[in-house]
Formats: C-alpha cells, sequence, structure tokens
C-alpha cells in the first residue's frame, strides 16, 4: 500500500475512491473497503482510501476535549495495509479545510488531484461544509467531472448497529465483548510499563503499571478486565484494573492502569506492551481492607482462567 501524507504527491491510476475517517476499521469499514476493492476490479483502477487527520472534531471541538478515538493514526494505517488497498492518502484536516463545500472538495482534491474514475461511500455518509455532501448531491457533483457513484448498503449485524459512535460507546460503558464484536478484532491500546507503588506485590499480585502512549485513545469503563498482553512478540494472560484503587488510594482523581500478567515473574520495567481486552469481569469496588481485596483478586484470578478455557 501507497502512502501519501501530500496529496500533491498522489500517483494512482485509474483511481477508484472511497472518503472517511475510518476511525477503529471495524466490520461496517470492511464492508466497504470490500466493495471497493470490487469497483477497483470492475473498473481496472486502483483502490484509495482517502481520510482526514486529525479527526474532525478534534479541530472544530476544541471546547470539549472528551472525544475520544479507536485508532491512532499509525495503528489506522497498519489495520488499512492489512486490507490490501493500493493506496491511503492522509489530507490534513484544518478550519479552513472545514469550509470547503462538498463539491469544492470534489472539484480540488478528488478531480484534480487525483483524476477519480469512481466514488465509493457508506450509506449514511456525509462530507464537506456542515455535511451538506449527501449521495444526491455527489451524484450532482460527479456528472460535472466525469465520474461514478455507488452508495453501499449497510451493514446489519445481531450485536448492533456497526459504527464508530455506538463502539465508543460499548467501551464507555464497559461492554468489550459487545464492542469487539463490532469492531472485528479485540479492542486495544499500548502503552509503557512504569513503576508503581509494588502494593501488589506484597499480597501476592505483582502489577505492571502503564502509561497509555497517547492520551486520545478512548480506555473502557472503570473495572477489572481478562486481558491479552502482547509483550516482544509474546501473548500472555492478564486481569487488568482500570481506576482509582479506591481500597488503597484515598485520591478518586488518581486514576491508574495495571495488569497482572498469569504466570509471569519477569521484570518488565521501561517495555513497550499492549493489552487486548477481552471480557470485563467486575465494577472496580471499596473493600474493608486488604486481605478483603487478595481475595477478591484470587477470585477475579480464576475468572480470568475461565474467559481463556472458554
Amino acid at each position: 500500500m501507497n502512502l501519501y501524507k501530500d496529496i500533491n504527491m498522489f500517483s494512482g491510476s485509474n483511481p477508484v475512491v472511497t472518503v472517511g475517517i475510518f476511525d477503529g476499521v471495524h466490520l461496517g469499514h470492511r464492508f466497504i473497503l470490500e466493495r471497493l476493492r470490487e469497483a477497483a476490479q470492475r473498473f481496472g483502477g486502483e483502490s484509495t482510501l482517502v481520510t482526514l487527520w486529525p479527526h474532525p472534531r478534534n479541530i472544530l471541538n476544541q471546547v470539549d476535549d472528551s472525544f475520544r478515538l479507536l485508532n491512532t493514526m499509525e495503528e489506522k494505517t497498519s489495520m488499512l495495509k492489512e486490507e490490501g488497498l493500493d493506496h491511503l492518502v492522509v489530507i490534513p484536516f484544518t478550519r479552513s479545510f472545514s469550509q470547503l463545500s462538498s463539491c469544492e472538495f470534489i472539484e480540488e482534491y478528488l478531480h484534480r488531484k487525483m483524476g477519480i474514475r469512481h466514488l465509493v461511500v457508506g450509506f449514511n455518509h456525509r462530507f464537506g461544509r456542515d455535511r451538506e455532501g449527501n449521495y444526491d448531491k455527489l451524484n450532482e457533483c460527479a456528472g460535472k467531472f466525469g465520474f461514478s457513484v455507488e452508495e453501499v448498503p449497510p451493514l446489519t449485524m445481531e450485536a448492533g448497529e456497526v459504527s464508530s459512535s455506538n463502539i465508543r460507546e460499548h467501551l464507555l460503558s464497559g461492554d468489550v465483548v459487545l464492542a469487539n464484536q463490532l469492531l472485528g478484532w479485540n479492542y486495544s491500546f499500548s502503552g509503557e510499563v512504569v513503576g508503581g507503588s509494588k502494593l501488589g506485590t506484597t499480597i501476592g499480585f505483582p502489577t505492571a503499571n502503564i502509561i497509555p502512549g497517547e492520551s486520545y485513545k478512548i480506555l473502557p469503563a472503570e473495572g477489572v478486565y481478562a486481558v491479552r498482553v502482547r509483550l516482544n512478540g509474546d501473548s500472555f494472560h492478564g486481569m487488568l484494573n482500570i481506576g482509582s484503587r479506591p481500597t488503597v488510594n484515598e485520591d478518586p482523581n488518581q486514576k491508574t492502569i495495571e495488569v497482572h500478567l498469569l504466570d509471569f515473574e519477569k521484570n518488565i520495567y521501561n517495555e513497550q506492551i499492549r493489552i487486548e481486552f477481552v471480557e470485563r469481569l467486575r465494577n472496580e469496588r471499596k473493600f474493608t481492607g486488604i486481605d478483603a481485596l487478595g481475595k477478591q483478586l484470587k477470585a477475579d484470578l480464576e475468572d480470568t482462567r475461565n474467559v481463556f478455557r472458554k
């Protein structure tokens, strides 16, 4: 896959294009990409995805900094490469760019700079200033510049609507199983292992404290999770806690992310690890003391083993 961070450097033959954020590269996105590849073969062209970075909401809604993403740009690029695309074009999203109408965007970027042959869009896709570029508007613009447009129907699943916003809501509620079903992959984040209080070691549950690599990545709701840990090419089972550790911490605003790796004894300070969420075990809660906490952790450990036995 050819990656272009400057659209002026784009060099593709007869490009068949789709446009979108594709945050999460979930099953709905992959359905669109399948249709894109099919259309590229049909038109004798090259499959091309045009995306925007940063996410428009991070630029246009700066007063509200609570919005988080499912992917870093590096993660998204890697996942799109696995989809077998010919080209990925990343357009910097700015306030001035946001003022372009859908037809202005099509004329300046897709027609003049790329020479688009065919456009594939999702059933509810909108772009351009004030999101006025619906399917009918796109068809009108396409006629002016000599390319065709096709609309991909929605992907329906028993698990619910396949959309990035829906997946974010499931993660924020702690339902990682449902989020993973819609994603088609286990939601994950990467971070560095740093030193902690070592309290876990004193009660038989040493943990690796993790600082996430990117603050704009969404984290699931506070609680205890069964997770898969990727470290230096190896995979381990673990139980992870996101929260304030209320049994031993008086400050509810002091949040930590710590994971206990099962059957693991190595020192991994300063290592980069990747956490994949598999299942939520319980809410975080305050216990009467360390002994009660230790008893619960033993139960959590058995629950974690049962998750992976399944």
